[in-house]
């Protein structure tokens, strides 16, 4: 294995779950020559992809289902700060949940049913049928997001999606 390539697996072995942009940001190479060495380095086995919510993410072979799924979802930073309130605060509603985040309900609700749909929390209802949140796993999780933390590009990206979110918000409320 030639030192680009070892670089590129290094890399994904340190930050399971990346996504081929943040590969090329971090390693600062061409996108050629990163999909080059992936393209490798998936046919020998040495990494896995897999395409998540439009994008594709690279693991170690040795990262299981559940722990691929929750990584995908934690570098996002929304999701993320999702995580980390429900890792803070315990079982909590919606709305409450959006508020703090100052994100748009059909945004949260976005990121929780990608949570859901990976096992990383759940939609408990009580007998009015209200919504509480709850982490499925919160030692699992709480350790995996301190292993994530998303770099600046990845959180400028989130940000924008958010400020508009909230502007299309207002617009359709006028």
């Amino acid at each position: 294995m030639n030192k680009t390539r070892k670089r590129v697996a290094r890399r994904i072995h340190t930050a399971p779950g990346i996504h081929f942009n943040g590969l090329v940001r971090t390693l600062d190479l061409a996108p050629g020559q990163v999909q080059y060495h992936l393209k490798r380095l998936c046919s020998s086995g040495a990494v896995t992809d897999e395409q998540r919510y439009g994008r594709t993410h690279y693991y170690p072979p040795e990262c299981n289902e559940w722990r691929r799924g929750a990584l995908s979802l934690l570098r996002r930073e929304t999701a993320g700060d999702i995580v980390a309130v429900l890792c803070e605060h315990g079982p909590t509603r919606p709305q409450p949940l959006a508020d703090e985040l100052d994100v748009a309900r059909s945004t949260l609700e976005w990121h929780l049913d990608h949570l859901v749909e990976q096992d990383v929390i759940v939609k408990k209802r009580d007998e009015r049928n209200h919504v509480t949140l709850v982490l499925v796993r919160p030692t699992e999780t709480t350790r995996l997001l301190r292993e994530v933390s998303p770099s600046s590009p990845t959180r400028m990206v989130d940000r924008f999606v958010r400020l508009t979110d909230r502007l299309l918000e207002d617009v359709a409320e006028e």
